[in-house]
């Protein structure tokens, strides 16, 4: 058995990578579960000083990286290239703090002395998405290794180079060998991991789908699982926005990584009093943006990453336009080599559309018109997801009231569009998950939080 690494450009076979079977996968595992036992009693500071070196090699190859990720998914190589960037910032800020994170918490008992401490889990596996391949696992596995565990990543089976270089990256840094080891083994294989005794926990970024089957076998196991799931994120634009800026940002939202992004901007969500204005400005400048080969610097829209997730996301457009969506832009599937969909814009779109329910991962935007506030709102949270969301107003007392009390979402922005930080958490409510990555919490996620006594 083998997986394939396909450029969704051309459709072309980029390589091919074996697929290591059950006793092989095993052995890997206990090799990552010794690491492990050693790595966990280095000093946090010793820990954390190895993300040092990773940053470097993130920054030093970010071209390299960009051009890898290109080729194997699709995407623009000028984000490519930030995102190998943003992999290294999210290893300063924890090689900065982690030390502090984990410092032990004293607390005032009837002890003569009483504390919280934070001890590593063990080895916790990922299951990675392909859309942010870089991206996703760093953001999960720098605070996992900072936090004293190992790691386990089964990346998404389209991008085996994406994962193999991470590994290396790792290994050149110093991090021990075996400490983070990445499992090219299909889907099929992953109830089987969870499974292995040596694994202590799980974090999955996917689909809902996947999430509720991970959840399913990591409660069976009482393994601790983090998810981070789908999303159709709700962006308010009220009557008193700077709509020059709230349309730009919004198609930025929109069109960044092809549109394949879970915290991306899906619905758009319009107060009568500027929905045409708005409209225009929007539609112009999704028409504006240049479609082509994500190795050329000027190209801004990519292939999808597969010609299924094509063919799924037409279906969904050709559904919503069946039951009442208007096609106001794009909506084609063009003609040619390569995964390509053109960025779309829908209005009319109602509550029982897929451009409403679902979440719609590509270029296509769903505008839809509210009578006021109030209903743009409860529009926002009428939704099944609640990764992300945001309000555009001039009035910022107004934008904090709506962000921090009224819309129900894990990240709430105000005049910008949604977007993870290593300095904040990051996860979602309902159906796109629990768990938080990032900042003091996503390094807390995995580990013991013991309560330690003395009289």
């Amino acid at each position: 058995m083998e997986l394939r690494s396909i450029n969704p450009t051309s459709g072309k076979t980029l390589k091919r990578y074996s697929v290591p079977g059950p006793s092989r996968v095993d052995q890997m595992i206990r090799a990552t579960f010794r690491a492990q036992k050693t790595w966990k009693g280095w000093p946090p500071g010793d820990r954390a000083s190895l993300l040092d070196q990773a940053a470097r090699i993130l920054k030093e190859r970010s071209r390299d990286l960009g051009k890898l990720m290109a080729l194997e998914m699709g995407k623009p190589m000028t984000q490519g290239i930030a995102e190998a960037e943003k992999c290294a910032s999210a290893c300063l800020y924890y090689s900065a703090n982690a030390e502090r994170f984990l410092a032990p918490e004293p607390v005032e008992t009837d002890a003569s002395q009483s504390m919280v401490v934070q001890e590593p889990l063990g080895i916790v596996l990922g299951v990675m998405p392909w859309n942010f391949p870089f991206w996703q696992v760093f953001r999960f596995a720098v605070p996992t290794l900072a936090a004293g565990n190992g790691v386990l990543l089964k990346h998404a089976s389209c991008v085996p180079g994406c994962a193999t270089a991470i590994e290396k990256i790792f290994l050149e840094a110093g991090f021990p060998a075996g400490l983070f080891r990445t499992l090219l083994v299909p889907s099929g294989q992953v109830p089987a991991i969870l499974s292995h005794p040596l694994v202590s926990a799980v974090s999955l970024t996917g689909s809902t789908g996947a999430g509720k089957d991970i959840a399913r076998r990591a409660g069976a196991l009482l393994k601790k699982a983090v998810l981070e799931l789908g999303g159709s994120d709700a962006y308010l634009v009220l009557e008193d926005a700077d709509l020059e800026m709230a349309a730009e940002t919004c198609v930025k939202s929109r069109l960044i990584n092809n549109g394949e992004s879970c915290i991306a901007a899906k619905r758009f969500i319009v107060v009568e009093d500027v929905f045409d204005e708005f409209l225009e400005k929007f539609v112009s400048r999704m028409a504006s943006r240049k479609m082509g080969d994500p190795l050329d610097p000027s190209t801004e829209v990519g292939p999808l990453a597969r010609a299924d997730l094509r063919k799924s996301l037409h279906l969904q457009v050709r559904k919503s336009i069946r039951l009442g969506a208007r096609c106001v832009l794009g909506g084609s599937i063009p003609e040619g080599p390569g995964a390509f969909y053109p960025p779309t814009v829908l209005t009319r779109v109602k509550k029982g559309m897929p451009a409403f329910d679902e979440e719609l991962f590509g270029p296509v935007a769903a505008l839809i018109r509210a009578r006021d506030e109030k209903q743009a709102i409860a529009m926002a949270n009428d939704s099944s997801f609640g990764l992300g969301a945001a309000v555009f107003t001039r009035d910022l007392e107004r934008g904090l009231r709506i962000a921090r009390t009224e819309l129900e979402a894990g990240n709430c922005f105000v005049n910008g569009l949604v977007k993870s930080d290593p300095r904040l958490p990051f996860g979602g409510v309902k159906q796109s998950g629990y768990g938080r990555e990032l900042g003091s919490y996503g390094i807390r996620e995995f580990v013991n939080i013991k309560t330690v006594w003395i009289r």
